[in-house]
């Protein structure tokens, strides 16, 4: 029988190659729409690789901050981008070598650091409530006025995205769209 720890890094192992694989396609699909759920699944990888290591927290806060950022993006490219939801093929990277370059370079150095620094032993126990303690230190007194703004910018995300929904982009000029709509430049100008 395999044991608890055994799977546990096999299921790291899979969401790891998960979260690589949707970060590589975020640089890969031709649109921004893809590109977008496929950052989505890689910070939702992340944030399953955080609950396998028991880091409930972070993990529930990756969660639900990606969700929503991601959601508010989509939001938008429907709102106002020319390309429809951004799903017309685009090219989404810039400066390829050079970014690469950069990419790689910084891997490097990061593998080299995690594998040749002499990282400290873990010193005390583990408290009863580390969610509580991770709290308190980030926010402090502060706790409450947070939990405030939190629902605040949920209320501001829900009326964006009804805002978005509830109307075209050209319905502010009734029925009639040839005659008041004004000229697109993607169609020349001319009217549907």
């Amino acid at each position: 029988m395999v044991d608890v720890s055994t799977w546990s890094l096999v299921v790291v192992a899979v969401l790891g190659v998960l979260a690589v694989a949707l970060g590589v396609a975020v640089f890969v699909v031709d649109s921004m729409a893809r590109a977008t759920f496929a950052l989505l699944g890689s910070f939702l990888a992340v944030a399953g690789i955080l609950l396998v290591f028991d880091l409930v927290y972070l993990a529930v806060v990756t969660a639900l901050m990606m969700t929503i950022e991601m959601a508010v993006m989509a939001v938008f490219m429907i709102m106002f981008m020319m390309n429809p939801a951004g799903l017309m093929p685009m090219s989404m990277v810039h400066n390829q070598r050079g970014s690469a370059g950069v990419g790689v370079v910084t891997f490097v150095v990061l593998v080299i650091g995690i594998w040749t620094v002499d990282w400290p032993p873990r010193t005390g126990a583990l408290p009863e409530d580390s969610t509580r303690q991770l709290g308190e230190a980030i926010m402090g007194s502060h706790m409450l006025v947070m939990l405030v703004i939190g629902i605040a910018l949920f209320g501001t995300i829900l009326a964006g995205t009804v805002l978005a929904t509830a109307r075209g982009r050209y319905d502010r000029f009734g029925p009639d769209l040839s005659a008041a709509r004004p000229s697109d430049p993607v169609e020349g100008g001319m009217g549907r």
